[in-house]
């Protein structure tokens, strides 16, 4: 009898925790949902969600200007841009006329499955006087680094003057 009633207390918990569970991934959910819609309503295109210690932030296009979370970031202002693993580049794209002292390696992100699936992934955006770093994570099974791949895509591809 005793176990009886210690049981079904303990569903009752386990049933209230999965509840507070469900509303949590609901009410994060619609929060995404609100956000999405109010970046369209300013003429904007998600290229990439990218997870931060708050949630997500997002990486958005519009004709003029990428941003990132509240960071504009014009596309005719953009002279290069480059694909770091733990801060080292290893893929970089160059706008033509821009003198770049650093070493270019090419300027194709590799599909690297062995071994990196836990190194940080980023995208450093190179503009008129400042560099913007886009952290893309450090999130297992390749996650962070097909962030980092969108976010250089589209961003090499306005420098090469495909996108812009």
């Amino acid at each position: 009898m005793v176990r009886d009633v210690v049981f079904a207390v303990l569903a009752l918990f386990l049933l209230f925790v999965a509840l507070g569970l469900a509303t949590s991934l609901t009410g994060a959910r619609r929060k995404r949902q609100r956000q999405q819609q109010e970046i369209a309503a300013r003429g904007q295109v998600v290229l990439a969600e990218l997870p931060t210690g708050d949630g997500l932030t997002f990486f958005t296009a519009d004709d003029e200007a990428f941003h990132y979370g509240e960071r504009r970031i014009p596309k005719d202002s953009i002279q290069a841009a480059r694909v770091l693993i733990n801060g080292a580049p290893i893929a970089v794209s160059v706008a033509p006329g821009y003198a770049d002292t650093r070493a270019t390696p090419a300027d194709v992100v590799d599909d690297r499955p062995e071994g990196l699936s836990r190194d940080r992934w980023d995208v450093a955006i190179e503009t008129g006087g400042a560099t913007v770093l886009v952290e893309c994570g450090a999130i297992r099974e390749r996650i962070s680094q097909d962030l980092a791949r969108q976010v250089f895509a589209a961003v090499k591809d306005v420098i090469e003057g495909s996108g812009g």
